[in-house]
């Protein structure tokens, strides 16, 4: 079990779509201190890939807003589960799919002049010279 795990438990708990807490709170929640990345904004993302604690909000439904690091507060907010971050699950399912999962993520970002032969060699002597 997670020592974040009981901040999870808190969350699902709750019955209102906003929960303001001070990282003291969750500190108390939690029986531990917040690691010194409680500082760090990135800390506080939503990026499932982030860290630990930022798995069990998610995994209870909420994102956080409103970080203020300074006065050590924020809002946890309850989101629709469509709307999460993908899940490790979510990328499984994307690997075992036929495309790649960035297949189209830059389609008309990039416009070829007419003309221009991508397959060319741009440099065509590259193999009639002599290193000295």
């Amino acid at each position: 079990m997670s020592k974040y795990a009981p901040l999870g438990q808190f969350l699902r708990d709750q019955d209102s779509d906003e929960v303001a807490m001070t990282f003291a709170q969750i500190e108390r929640i939690i029986g531990a201190k917040l690691p010194r990345s409680q500082y760090d904004r990135g800390w506080w993302s939503n990026n499932p890939q982030n860290n630990v604690m930022t798995r069990v909000w998610l995994g209870a439904g909420y994102l956080t807003k409103e970080v203020d690091i300074r006065h050590r507060k924020l809002v946890f907010r309850r989101i629709d589960a469509r709307r999460l971050p993908p899940s490790n699950d979510d990328r499984k399912r994307a690997a075992i799919s036929s495309r790649h999962p960035l297949y189209g993520w830059l389609k008309g970002t990039v416009r070829i002049a007419p003309g221009v032969d991508l397959t060319e060699p741009a440099d065509p002597e590259w193999g009639n010279r002599i290193d000295e």
